[in-house]
């Protein structure tokens, strides 16, 4: 284990992320994914950053609700829409440029409407409707659906060559790219056709179906809210909108399983991190997906040897004091790399690097950029 904890060699600040093991030129979408307080926000702008600065275009956006991304990247505002990342100050190479913005799924969905309505008055009768009023302000599974969308809408653009996704903590993540197939199995369902079945429709369907719509018209005359007339406009005012919805959700769910793009798993040292991972890289082989690298952050920096600080000149007492703490620093750094030998035994062959840890978050580009450029690979 000594060679895990060596540290890292300096790196060509010219250069762009690449290692023997994970080279992110030639991708195209990076997808950040980690349970909560990992650090996935962060290392998923540290690696939009750096490549940015090796002259790429890239587009880094954020489906959690937390500002955090934007405010590391030092926007002010919470854009839903691609907003230029100054890099003045930090001379990126020719070419490069980092935009940002955090997913408004209320405001995708009327986009959406908007575009693929196949008329005006569609268009007016879906946006006016109170079920979907309610439906793309509410609903946590419209998000999903949503950052799809908006993810398709980024690569569609071809403004730029990258784009880097962080994604919400880990069941959420899951949910997100589990997305796809949920809209295509929703759109094939019969949940559709029994709520917007007309009267002629009807006559053919199952005694189940005649009894739940039996229900929900029961459900409308005792509280006069009408919810199954307006469930049934609602889904009627989709028709000839279906086939898009699903042939955009084929398309993510082959854009996400292209060789040019890459899900990158972030993790920690705690004990507790260890099963954390174990349990998302199980759930997404469940899905048919494996991550493409392992980051793990907040790694110690390597620590003095005690021959050195015996050595030094310093007050007695106060040698004693840096003596305890240095044996307390030793300590957590055996428990350390017993996790790092631990998450090593997951990989399976994916690549694993580590973090350095700073020592607090992050609160400037420059900052995220030595993150970004401390991250050395696990042999």
């Amino acid at each position: 284990m000594a060679s895990r904890n060596k540290p890292p060699k300096k790196r060509n600040e010219d250069r762009p992320l690449r290692s023997g093991a994970l080279d992110l030129s030639s991708h195209r979408l990076i997808v950040c994914l980690g349970a909560g307080g990992a650090g996935k926000t962060t290392i998923g702008a540290a690696l939009a950053l750096e490549c940015a600065l090796a002259g790429r275009a890239v587009d880094v956006m954020t489906i959690d609700p937390a500002p955090r991304l934007l405010d590391m990247l030092g926007l002010k505002t919470r854009p839903s829409t691609p907003q230029q990342v100054s890099l003045s100050a930090l001379h990126p190479r020719h070419g490069g440029r980092l935009r940002a913005l955090r997913l408004d799924p209320k405001r995708m969905f009327d986009r959406l409407i908007e575009h693929y309505a196949p008329s005006p008055a569609a268009r007016d009768g879906i946006l006016g409707n109170r079920i979907y009023r309610g439906l793309s302000s509410a609903l946590a599974g419209v998000s999903d659906y949503m950052a799809v969308e908006q993810l398709l809408d980024l690569r569609r653009e071809a403004a730029s060559n990258l784009i880097v996704l962080d994604t919400p903590p880990a069941q959420e993540a899951l949910e997100f790219l589990d997305a796809p197939r949920r809209i295509l199995e929703l759109l094939s369902s019969r949940a559709l056709t029994l709520l917007g079945a007309s009267r002629e429709m009807g006559r053919g369907m199952g005694i189940l179906d005649v009894a739940a719509r039996a229900v929900l018209a029961a459900f409308d005359r005792l509280t006069g809210l009408h919810l199954l007339a307006d469930v049934k406009a609602f889904v009627r005012s989709f028709e000839g909108m279906y086939a898009g919805f699903a042939d955009r959700a084929t398309q993510v769910q082959a854009l996400i399983r292209e060789p040019t793009s890459i899900m990158v798993l972030v993790t920690g040292t705690a004990p507790q991190r260890i099963e954390q991972t174990r349990e998302f890289i199980l759930s997404l082989h469940r899905l048919g997906l494996r991550p493409g690298a392992l980051i793990v952050n907040r790694v110690m920096p390597p620590l003095p040897q005690l021959e050195e600080l015996r050595l030094a000149r310093l007050p007695v007492q106060l040698k004693r004091k840096l003596e305890r703490n240095l044996a307390d620093f030793n300590a957590l750094k055996a428990r350390e790399a017993a996790c790092l030998e631990q998450l090593h035994e997951l990989t399976d062959g994916i690549p694993m690097l580590m973090a350095m840890d700073i020592g607090d978050e992050p609160v400037n580009l420059k900052e995220l950029l030595g993150i970004a450029r401390s991250l050395q690979v696990v042999a």
